[in-house]
C-alpha cells in the first residue's frame, strides 16, 4: 500500500503520571479565569502537553458542553479518564476544582466586605471582556481545524442564530443541530458485502 492511501494514524495519548495530571490541572484551575477556560484548556491539553489532538479536544468539549455542570470540570473528568482511568478522572477533577473552590471562599468573604466598590466592579468587567476574547480566539482556532465545508459553517450559524437571535435554549439547539448534522454527514455509501 502506498503512503498516499494509508489511513491516518490515530492519536495516541502519552503516558501521564497521576501527580503530573493533578499538577497540570491544578495550575490550569488556578490560572484560568471565567468563560475563557475553553481556550486555556486547549492551550494546556493540546498545544503545551500534547495529551490530546484538536479533533479529540473538540469531541470531548462537545460532550462536556452537553452535560450539566461546568465545562472545565467536565473536561477534567473526561481527559483524566482518557489518560489514566477512574483515578485520573478523580485526580484531574480535584486539581481543576481545588483552586477555584479556595478562591471562591475568599471572594465570597471579600465581596461581603466591599462588593459595591467601583474597583471590584471594574476588575470583574475587565475579566469578563478578556474571557469573551479568549472564547472568540479558541472558536476561530478550532473552527479552522474541524469545520470542513460550507455546510458545517451553516450549522454553526444556524445554531448561534437559534440561541442568540430566537432565544432557543442551548440544549434544545444542540440536540436539533446534532440530529440534523448527523443526518447530513451520514455515510452515503450503502454497499453491503
Amino acid at each position: 500500500m502506498s503512503d498516499s492511501t494509508r489511513a491516518p494514524t490515530p492519536f495516541a495519548p502519552p503516558a501521564v503520571s497521576l501527580a503530573r495530571l493533578f499538577w497540570v490541572f491544578l495550575v490550569m484551575g488556578a490560572t484560568s479565569l471565567g468563560g475563557g477556560v475553553v481556550g486555556y484548556l486547549r492551550t494546556g491539553l493540546v498545544a503545551r502537553n500534547q495529551w490530546l489532538d484538536d479533533v479529540t479536544f473538540v469531541e470531548l468539549l462537545s460532550i462536556s458542553q452537553t452535560l450539566p455542570g461546568l465545562n472545565a470540570t467536565n473536561m477534567s473528568i473526561l481527559v483524566g479518564d482518557r489518560l489514566r482511568g477512574g483515578w485520573g478522572a478523580l485526580v484531574a477533577t480535584l486539581g481543576m476544582c481545588l483552586p477555584g473552590a479556595t478562591l471562591m471562599i475568599g471572594a465570597v468573604y471579600a465581596y461581603g466586605i466591599g462588593g459595591d466598590d467601583p474597583w471590584s466592579k471594574a476588575f470583574l468587567h475587565g475579566i469578563a471582556a478578556g474571557a469573551v476574547g479568549l472564547v472568540v480566539v479558541v472558536m476561530v482556532q478550532l473552527g479552522a481545524k474541524v469545520l470542513k465545508s460550507l455546510v458545517d459553517y451553516a450549522f454553526v450559524l444556524a445554531t448561534a442564530t437559534a440561541v442568540a437571535g430566537f432565544g432557543v435554549q442551548v440544549p434544545y439547539a444542540l440536540i436539533v443541530a446534532g440530529i440534523v448534522a448527523i443526518w447530513w454527514h451520514r455515510p452515503r455509501d450503502r454497499t453491503f458485502k
